[in-house]
């Protein structure tokens, strides 16, 4: 019977969670292959409601895993494509992304995308990757923040290989500057109107006391605050966040509406009020990004269908397709490891 009542109860929080659906095309893959909404409708009819299922309980436990879900798909395919290789453990040749500096003690959810592949194995052994559970998670996370839904093109492979040096490397820092991280966006074929987009993802979420502290006590070397902070909201953040210590202590991205995937982002970037340099850097560092902050803070309905185009967009970068690569029995280690 509690078994019973916890079906329901998932459906019904996924469907009052549910906006329409936006529908956008996949593209080549490198191995030739196509990405596209329907790749499982034969060999495993029931992944999506699989994935949306254990997806909508873990959120349902922790609320702000559905920001942690997300991240981990952003922080998949900036460093050698969409492949999965963030979830791989270090073993024998295997280097671990995990331990990169942008990964380590910060992305999270790994205990979900293996509850989900566990779910899969079970359902369709062999038939779904690790890479298109990170990229259905994420679409099934920012629903169920109240964000939009898209169609998610799926086919990818899996990776036998990371690259810590790539994630050290090609995920953009806090601490960037706005031509650095336009410049790792357009290196993945993304442009302007994607970074700011997919920065929107900041309306939910957390960051730590450490990755933005130099922004309220010395934020060019010269013993000052960051002179684009909000005063009053910069004393707040001090409360919790002083110059030594508490680097631990979590901040919500998004102070207006911490839980809810919302253009509430943008409109904190128009006060001053971006929790993160790279954040606020959008208004104050080039026109046309400027411009579409505006744009985004001014219309609900234009961030959503923007965001999902360009999550689709993110989602294609260099996926393993056909041959490449492999369906992963357990999304910790390659098949061969097994």
């Amino acid at each position: 019977m509690a078994n019973s009542i916890s079906t329901v109860l998932v459906a019904v929080m996924w469907a009052l969670a549910s906006p329409p659906s936006l529908c956008f095309a996949g593209k080549v893959g490198s191995g030739g292959g196509y990405l596209y909404p329907q790749f499982y409708d034969r060999s495993c009819p029931n992944a999506l409601n699989i994935v949306r299922s254990v997806v909508a309980k873990a959120v349902a436990r922790e609320p702000r895993m559905a920001a942690s879900l997300l991240r981990l798909h952003f922080h998949d395919c900036f460093v050698k494509g969409c492949d999965a290789s963030i979830l791989l453990d270090s073993s024998g040749s295997i280097a671990s992304e995990k331990r990169a500096i942008p990964n380590k003690n910060s992305i999270r959810g790994f205990e979900v995308i293996d509850e989900i592949k566990h779910a899969l194995e079970k359902e369709c052994p062999s038939s779904v990757s690790c890479a298109d559970i990170l990229a259905l998670a994420a679409r099934d996370s920012t629903v169920l923040a109240g964000g939009p839904s898209w169609e998610v093109p799926v086919g990818r492979r899996d990776s036998t290989g990371a690259s810590i040096s790539g994630a050290n490397n090609n995920i953009p820092a806090p601490t960037n500057t706005f031509q650095t991280i336009l410049t790792k966006f357009k290196l993945k074929g993304l442009d302007m109107v994607d970074l700011v987009a997919l920065s929107g993802s900041h309306t939910i979420g957390n960051a730590r006391c450490t990755v933005f502290r130099q922004r309220l006590y010395n934020q060019t070397g010269n013993g000052l605050p960051d002179a684009t902070l909000e005063k009053s909201y910069a004393n707040q953040l001090r409360m919790r966040c002083p110059r030594t210590g508490g680097d631990q202590n979590l901040f919500f991205l998004d102070q207006i509406s911490p839980f809810a995937f919302d253009n509430s982002y943008f409109k904190n970037l128009l006060s001053n009020k971006g929790l993160l340099s790279s954040d606020q850097v959008l208004v104050t560092s080039n026109r046309q990004s400027a411009e579409l902050v505006k744009k985004f803070a001014e219309s609900n309905a234009a961030f959503f269908e923007q965001f999902g185009k360009s999550m689709v967009r993110m989602g294609n970068i260099s996926p393993l397709t056909r041959s490449s690569g492999e369906i992963r029995k357990h999304c910790r280690k390659i098949n061969s490891s097994n």
